[in-house]
């Protein structure tokens, strides 16, 4: 294996295979993690992080998916890290991110890495900050985040993307109830996706009024989107460009893979 110092100046210099490898290095908590992350750190470029959470079947990696194309189109480079929930046979992640976006992987302004959650409560997996700072360093201009999908528990998201959107399914009352105990409080911007649906209207209206309720804190838009034909992906595009820059968190390599020192 190369020293680290090499190893980072060779993702800095684009090769994709060596970004993959470091990446593998710090989800499996390699030795060699720390020191690729300190000689990371010199180029730091400042990405966009934005997390993109909501409850099973809301469509993030539809809405991923559309929004990498609109971003392409903007002249941005984005790379998307997919987490997925564990399989209990093999650890695994079960579901397969990068074949729903495979198209996109042959553009090289594009990088996709799908990962297990391997149980890690929170709806991503140690490791994560460590590996949103190396694609910073790599270049690239966004940094997407899926989380699981596993509900109101996925809050961890917050202290990692500056930028945070929620997806809320249409029709789904009951589950945008549930949200408001967890994840809705964390949103930065909601997005109806499958705004196409008859009960799209019926969804906004309730999460509006939801938000009515709550008399602290910055107005946050409702937006609607059609990932799958990528109607409203532009405004969501807009509202991200006019957002600040990301100041990535400084966490060190060993308290994020192994936990707080006590």
């Amino acid at each position: 294996m190369n020293a680290p110092a090499t190893w980072a100046e060779r993702i800095r210099a684009g090769d994709r295979r060596a970004l993959a490898r470091a990446l593998t290095a710090i989800e499996d908590g390699s030795e060699h993690a720390s020191g690729l992350r300190a000689a990371l750190a010199r180029y730091a470029t400042g990405a966009r992080v934005v997390g993109v959470t909501g409850p099973p079947g809301a469509g993030k990696s539809t809405l991923i998916n559309a929004l990498i194309r609109e971003l392409l189109a903007r002249g941005r480079r984005v790379a998307v890290l997919a987490f997925d929930p564990s399989s209990p046979f093999t650890g695994g992640a079960v579901l397969g991110d990068r074949i729903r976006m495979a198209e996109m992987q042959a553009d090289e302004r594009v990088f996709i890495r799908s990962l297990a959650a391997r149980g890690h409560l929170g709806g991503l997996a140690p490791g994560a900050a460590a590996m949103v700072q190396v694609l910073d360093a790599a270049g690239f201009d966004y940094v997407l985040v899926e989380t699981v999908g596993a509900g109101q528990s996925e809050v961890e998201i917050a202290g990692l993307a500056a930028t945070r959107l929620v997806l809320c399914p249409p029709g789904a009352g009951d589950e945008v109830q549930a949200l408001k105990a967890g994840i809705l409080e964390i949103a930065d911007a909601f997005i109806i996706n499958k705004a196409d649906s008859p009960d799209a209207a019926r969804t906004e209206r309730e999460l509006r009024a939801m938000l009515a309720l709550r008399h602290n804190g910055p107005e946050r838009p409702v937006l609607r989107t059609v990932a799958t034909s990528g109607e409203g992906m532009a405004s969501l595009a807009e509202w991200l460009e006019a957002r600040a820059e990301r100041i990535l968190p400084m966490i060190s390599t060993e308290e994020e893979l192994h936990g707080p020192t006590t």
